[in-house]
């Protein structure tokens, strides 16, 4: 750490509260959502995928507007502060128990505080960098503040399946807010480290000022997506999902503008983030389904059981979820888990039947009647990708810096196109999960699922904090913040498609098409990304940047 920058712990254990407060409420949203006996909303999975995908990717595209207001009027700092105390307001008022009004209040206010939070921290990071002594290092500082967000994603999951567990969801939302809170508390102790990079560039007077720019792409945003909205019917699967992608269209519009108005000096730097802006949706579509199809595999589809030797150390760590073997009121399943609804109340069919998770265990396995069998929680899973992450980043940042020395060290679009191919890689192994499992006629091995984990962070690894890295590397300094908002905007995008994917499970009949057609999907923006990888490279020397 001695040859990074002062402010970079600060930095890290920032966020690492922030993804903390952020995962946990993620990792158990879905199973909330979906949940009708412990206390949850009770949504159809086509619902709750719907709402999912919604809200991952409106958390992703208000960065658009943190970032300006970063540029043009906040600072960095204070943007940090600010969205950090929404967030964790908006964490806190989600424990508030099935209250729809709270519910949607409080999802308002953590996209409106990851606006604020999200693009400004990471450009914070950059510019920490922007100095001689630092700058060679810049792709490995982005790893090691990488691997701070998954310290937090990797501790989050027990603390949330502890607390759903033991004493019901809303104390498991409120321990978000808590960590939210604290990460604030952290960033504030050492904001003098980070002052110097807080440097905001002066505007052009014959720029248009922030009232101007947001009036005229925010409120047509706003006004396309309401229209969308209230179309009769739908056009594309959903009233949110057309709401979300039309109102896009004038943020994405904004971002050609931007090109068009740029001096030619920066338009090169410009025309390679919004390529490689188009060609990352695609890795977050298929990326973000660990909290929608991935969870559903690992809830129904997944051998959870432990051995009794794990069930101690299991029950004091919060890993622990116990089902009986007896008769009870469930939602009633198909052989694909799926539900369906009563036609005389409109709400999902329940009747008395075994536990859901005995359903494609064979009766010969099944304990005596009455007997607790003792079962990983669900959520847990979700900590085995930021598991990956803080073990394989120190040799992946010690991988590069060898091929470094060597002057044989991939560029960042080509380290971007290797986590492309290698994420697709990962959707063969849940291929062959189904196949293993004659498409969940009995229970998956875990090993399967922690196969695809461990694959696709091998690809997340090469892509998602090398993205970070460009965007700071190359967007003009006078709209580092804007263009690190262009990066989530990506991210939005990506995530409400993996919303949308995942509201097709139930339609596939055989789960391998499923993840057959994420193959094809990365396998085609792959392609897409080394066709212009020697255009990419050309600019990134020209620019100074290799």
């Amino acid at each position: 750490m001695r040859k990074h920058p002062v402010g970079l712990p600060f930095l890290f254990f920032t966020e690492m509260w922030e993804r903390f407060g952020y995962y946990l409420m993620i990792g158990i949203f879905f199973l909330y959502m979906t949940d009708t006996k412990a206390g949850g909303l009770g949504f159809t999975r086509a619902n709750a995928s719907d709402v999912y995908g919604t809200f991952i990717a409106l958390v992703y595209v208000t960065p658009f507007i943190g970032g300006l207001l970063a540029d043009r009027v906040l600072g960095f700092r204070r943007s940090i502060v600010l969205g950090g105390i929404l967030m964790g307001l908006g964490y806190l008022l989600l424990a508030v128990p099935n209250n729809m009004t709270t519910f949607y209040a409080a999802l308002g206010l953590m996209i409106v505080g990851n606006g604020f939070f999200k693009p400004n921290i990471s450009t914070l990071l950059g510019n920490l960098y922007n100095e001689d002594p630092y700058r060679a290092r810049k792709d490995d500082g982005y790893n090691i503040f990488y691997m701070g967000i998954n310290i937090g994603a990797l501790v989050c999951n027990f603390v949330a399946a502890y607390l759903r567990n033991t004493y019901g969801w809303g104390y498991a939302f409120a321990a978000a807010g808590i960590g939210m809170f604290i990460g604030v508390l952290v960033f504030l102790i050492g904001s003098r480290h980070v002052a110097h990079a807080d440097v905001r560039k002066e505007v052009n007077p014959a720029e248009a000022g922030v009232f101007t720019l947001l009036s005229s792409v925010l409120l047509p945003a706003v006004v396309t997506g309401l229209l969308a909205w209230n179309i009769p019917g739908n056009l594309l699967g959903s009233d949110s999902t057309d709401a979300f992608i039309f109102g896009s269209i004038p943020v994405i519009g904004f971002f050609l503008w931007i090109l068009w108005k740029a001096p030619s000096a920066e338009k090169p730097r410009i025309q390679v983030l919004l390529a490689i802006y188009a060609v990352v949706i695609v890795f977050w579509a298929v990326f973000k389904q660990n909290g929608t199809a991935l969870t559903t595999w690992a809830e129904f589809y997944t051998d959870r059981s432990m051995p009794g030797w794990l069930e101690t150390p299991a029950r004091f760590m919060g890993m622990a979820q116990e089902v009986k073997n007896e008769p009870d009121t469930f939602p009633l399943y198909d052989n694909q888990f799926r539900t369906h609804k009563d036609p005389a109340t409109g709400q999902i069919a329940e009747g008395v039947t075994l536990p859901p998770y005995f359903q494609n265990i064979p009766p010969a396995e099944h304990p005596p009647r009455g007997a607790p069998v003792k079962l990983v929680s669900t959520e847990i899973y979700q900590s085995v990708n930021p598991a990956f992450v803080i073990l394989l980043t120190p040799l992946l940042v010690w991988f590069f810096g060898q091929l470094r020395k060597r002057k044989r060290e991939p560029t960042t679009p080509a380290k971007i196109g290797l986590g492309l191919v290698i994420t697709a890689l990962s959707t063969l192994v849940t291929v062959g999960a189904v196949i293993a499992c004659h498409n969940g006629a009995e229970k998956a091995s875990v090993w399967w699922l922690i196969g695809t984990y461990g694959v696709v962070t091998v690809g997340e690894l090469c892509l998602s904090p090398m993205g970070l890295s460009m965007v700071s590397k190359m967007a003009p300094a006078r709209i580092a913040g804007l263009m690190m908002g262009g990066w989530q905007l990506a991210t939005s995008i990506g995530n409400k498609l993996s919303g949308i994917l995942a509201t097709l499970w139930d339609r596939y009949d055989d789960k391998a098409d499923f993840f057959w057609v994420n193959f094809g999907l990365l396998a085609v923006a792959a392609a897409v990304l080394f066709l212009l990888l020697r255009w990419l490279n050309r600019v990134f020397r020209e620019q100074g940047l290799t």
